[in-house]
């Protein structure tokens, strides 16, 4: 008989034995790389509209931070390998509420992210074929995408590999055509370009404003980290680099092509196809087909990203019970389907809103994301200070970090300073998506506040109230009983104490089971019990209940004592032997490890 004294890989298998396929490097590219690499079909209007004849350097400079951001989010995510990208840095270093932020800007990102991707891969069908009605098509490619992410994302995987393929071989394609018309015709057009006046009259403005619209071209480089949990062991940093090669070499080539095949008065008259102009002007109308049908392809990816990146985080939070747990269900493939429907439904709503209105999109867009990588960046360094002994592959240095988001922040500056508006548009969205989440972390005070004003109520107006103070009092009950398990493998006080801490400072119940699991030739620990009542001495406000049982330690008592105590696996944890502490570092079988 095995008992809780197991190391990590025997834990791993002993809890949740494989049950679908990981993702291999390729695959998972795919899913990531979609959303990242089309930005090449617009970041070089961006950056030569605000950098001029300094664009493909500016492009440069956003190659370099990203190099920087592979190690940040390499140390992070190899520490805490769980979906929640952002949000799973700061849940693991703060608290659950700050962390939620990060979240929220993070869905905003993605909603955005769909809706223009969607959109864009419209209009370029548009370009091709007048008669195509863009709002219902886009409805329509949302609703596609929903549809093969509910089917699983090995099978969204397919596609994605397919759209990725198709989009880096057009871009070589288009570079190395490109390529042979400056052979044939020569640089006069790039000297006459670089002679030009710069934009804002100073070569530091230029790169400065560059920059910061340049540095929508990494948008997507996050979503690897919210699906790292559905990647093979290895790949993550794989994705990372794969992405940090695209950008760095396409988005520069492609911004240095524009500068030497046409004028540069020329770009913001074609700002909305670019590529595929210059496709026309150096190979002819068939590589302008391609482009047009190739970048309506890859924006229909950048969709699928978002798809597959908000399905784990949302999931993830959800399981931390920050949304509510009905977006749990899953259908026989194992998909959370609810997740994906309700994605679809605030995109379509959106898009109805702006009437499909690119620019204030961008606004949410641009601040979502920007932040986004400021607030990974600051996960990253909470992480150094206050979880250094967690082991991890890859560690970022200090002046990397420093540079990193001073770059971000500066990005974020920048682009306040472009487009002033795209605050007041973000925080329409930003303010709403906050109060749904902090309603669900402060919902039982919030209820306590509302049952009182019931009971004011009653007496006089009780005949017209659709409830009663007693039933809001039930609800809150309810939600209090819920029971958390914690399995531990011994007498490791400080590790049991943490989790008293967490489940009070972070979740609405008062509840906790401490399991100690024997094996046969073995007897109740006499240190544990006492130092589980000192424990409980010194949380008064929580219920705790010591049990010790003995069996084998695996899937089936798991399931029998979720049945027995009708508690749901996510409420489980366990302790396993080592330094490595946190909550939820894998969802094995619906169980969390703690190590």
């Amino acid at each position: 008989m095995e008992n809780i004294y197991m190391d990590k890989d025997d834990l791993t298998h002993a809890i949740a034995p494989p049950h679908a396929p990981k993702l291999k490097e390729l695959p998972a590219t795919a899913i990531c790389g979609n959303d990242i690499t089309s930005s090449c079909l617009y970041v070089s209007a961006l950056a030569i509209i605000y950098a001029g004849q300094y664009a493909w350097v500016a492009l440069l400079m956003v190659g370099a931070v990203l190099f920087l951001f592979r190690k940040i989010y390499g140390e992070v995510v190899g520490a805490l390998p769980l979906n929640g990208g952002a949000y799973n840095a700061l849940l693991n270093t703060t608290s659950k509420r700050t962390a939620s932020l990060a979240a929220c800007l993070t869905l905003l990102s993605y909603m955005a992210t769909a809706v223009i991707s969607a959109s864009e891969a419209m209009h370029y069908v548009h370009h091709l074929w007048e008669d195509w009605p863009v709002m219902y098509a886009t409805i329509g490619l949302l609703a596609i995408f929903m549809g093969l992410t509910i089917m699983g994302i090995g099978e969204s995987s397919m596609v994605a590999i397919i759209i990725f393929i198709t989009h880096i071989t057009t871009l070589t394609l288009l570079i190395i055509v490109g390529a042979v018309f400056l052979f044939n015709h020569g640089l006069d057009t790039f000297l006459t370009n670089f002679a030009q006046p710069l934009p804002g009259g100073s070569i530091w403005r230029a790169l400065f404003f560059g920059f910061a619209a340049a540095m929508l071209g990494i948008s997507g480089f996050e979503s690897s980290a919210n699906f790292v949990e559905e990647q093979e062991q290895g790949v993550f940093p794989k994705t990372l680099r794969n992405m940090w090669l695209a950008v760095t070499v396409f988005n520069p080539l492609t911004a240095f092509l524009v500068l030497a095949i046409i004028p540069m008065s020329a770009v913001p008259e074609h700002q909305a196809a670019l590529l595929a102009y210059i496709g026309e002007v150096a190979g002819g109308q068939w590589l302008a087909i391609l482009v047009s049908v190739n970048a309506a392809l890859v924006l229909s990816g950048a969709v699928l990203t978002s798809y597959v990146g908000v399905t784990g985080l949302v999931h993830r939070m959800t399981l931390d019970r920050c949304l509510p747990q009905f977006l749990l269900i899953t259908n026989k493939r194992g998909t959370a389907y609810l997740i994906m429907m309700a994605f679809f439904l605030l995109c379509v709503s959106i898009l109805l809103i702006t009437q499909g209105d690119l620019n204030a999109l961008a606004g949410v867009y641009t601040i979502s994301f920007l932040s986004v990588m400021a607030l990974f960046g600051i996960g990253n360094i909470l992480l150094k200070l206050r979880r250094d002994k967690l082991p991890r592959p890859v560690r970022a240095s200090g002046w990397a970090l420093f540079v990193a988001i001073g770059a971000v922040v500066a990005a974020l500056v920048g682009n306040a300073i472009l487009n002033p508006p795209y605050l007041f548009v973000f925080l329409k969205y930003f303010i709403p998506t906050v109060a749904l989440v902090y309603f669900m972390l402060y919902r039982t005070t919030l209820l306590r506040l509302f049952t009182y004003l019931v009971k004011q109520f009653e007496g006089t107006f009780a005949k017209f109230l659709p409830f009663t103070s007693f039933q809001l009092k039930r609800l809150i009950t309810e939600i209090n009983s819920q029971q958390f398990v914690f399995f531990t493998r011994g007498d490791n006080i400080a590790n049991i104490n943490q989790v008293m801490r967490y489940i009070e400072d972070n979740e609405h119940t008062n509840r906790i089971k401490i399991v100690n699991i024997l094996g046969n030739n073995e007897h109740p620990p006499k240190k544990l019990m006492h130092e589980v009542d000192v424990l409980d001495r010194a949380y008064p406000d929580m219920d705790v209940d010591f049990i010790v049982i003995k069996g084998h330690f695996g899937p089936q008592l798991i399931d029998e004592l979720s049945r027995k105590w009708n508690i749901p696996k996510n409420f489980m944890f366990i302790g396993s032997p080592g330094q490595r502490f946190h909550y939820g570092l894998q969802e094995l079988g619906g169980v969390r490890l703690v190590i």
